[in-house]
């Protein structure tokens, strides 16, 4: 019990401290953000220059970076490549990036001997409860970070599949109305904010540098890999290689998107009584059974 009281104090008190430095590191924060917005703010010598970059750029990035030296060399070949294509497809996840990636992997990692300690010793779960908490927390410790990853992708790539719609409505009024296509794109999305806008902007500005439209355009499909997406940019392509009118070919992608939105829905419609149906068996007919027949079964009950 004392052990218990003493862990709770120390935890306590750890706590205590990190709340109280992370709201001296956020004041201090505020402040460096304030001096970087002044264009008249000069910087004296090289300390001050690297005071006024973040506490986490200055104190983890270095720590990070060595472990991700260390981490380069027992990677299997190309798992780096599929971390950064991996990360560019979620888009930007709390400003993640390969190394950090890799670290936050191996620090998941090392926790494990931690929780096959904590278990059975802390927490006092022995037996099968005890090695499956300690599988549980393992399993998560180790894949929190693809987990989170992969829910970004799928929510990014699912609100790129609502909003292209949307988006190709918008392109077929302003090429019809007299403009170019990259002149509708930047029209467009200065309209409609979101995940798409933002690789679009992205793909004008490489067109603006120097790339070609379909190498854009290639560019926009890898980095997003949503199947609506890429039947847009074939048909761009396609059009562009055969020249053929982008109206006619936007107005016909438009009417397909509708179309398929349409489906989705229906699709998403008629699979809710499948999901309702496991709740309604364990949780509400229980409920209205016991509501139901227990008067009556009370009453058989004193009657005999």
């Amino acid at each position: 019990m004392l052990l218990i009281i003493a862990v709770a104090s120390a935890f306590g008190a750890v706590l205590a401290a990190g709340v109280f430095i992370a709201f001296e590191l956020r004041q201090r924060a505020e402040v460096r953000d304030a001096l970087r917005q002044l264009d008249e703010y000069q910087i004296e010598n090289v300390r001050e220059q690297a005071m006024l970059a973040p506490a986490a750029d200055r104190l983890v990035k270095p720590i990070v970076e060595r472990i991700s030296k260390l981490t380069g060399r027992f990677t299997p070949a190309g798992y780096t490549d599929q971390v950064r294509h991996k990360l560019e497809i979620a888009g930007n996840v709390g400003n993640l990036d390969v190394d950090r990636f890799l670290a936050l992997k191996v620090f998941g990692a090392c926790l494990i001997p931690f929780w096959i300690w904590f278990i059975p010793s802390m927490a006092k779960i022995h037996g099968f409860m005890g090695f499956v908490a300690i599988g549980a927390l393992s399993f998560g410790s180790f894949q929190f970070i693809d987990l989170k990853v992969n829910r970004k992708i799928a929510e990014r790539q699912k609100d790129i599949s609502r909003r292209l719609p949307d988006i190709l409505d918008l392109l077929v009024i302003s090429v019809e109305a007299g403009l170019g296509f990259e002149q509708a794109i930047d029209r467009t999305i200065a309209s409609v904010p979101g995940a798409l806008s933002d690789e679009l902007r992205r793909s004008l500005q490489e067109i603006r540098v120097g790339s070609t439209r379909a190498e854009a355009l290639r560019a926009l499909d890898e980095r997003c890999e949503v199947p609506e997406l890429r039947g847009f940019v074939l048909a761009i392509l396609q059009a562009d290689t055969f020249g053929v009118s982008i109206g006619r070919v936007l107005r016909a992608q438009a009417d397909e998107m509708r179309i398929k939105r349409r489906q989705k829905a229906q699709e998403k419609a008629m699979k809710a009584p499948v999901k309702m149906l496991f709740p309604l068996l364990f949780c509400i007919f229980p409920s209205l059974f016991v509501i139901i027949l227990g008067p009556a079964a009370i009453q058989i009950k004193q009657g005999l």
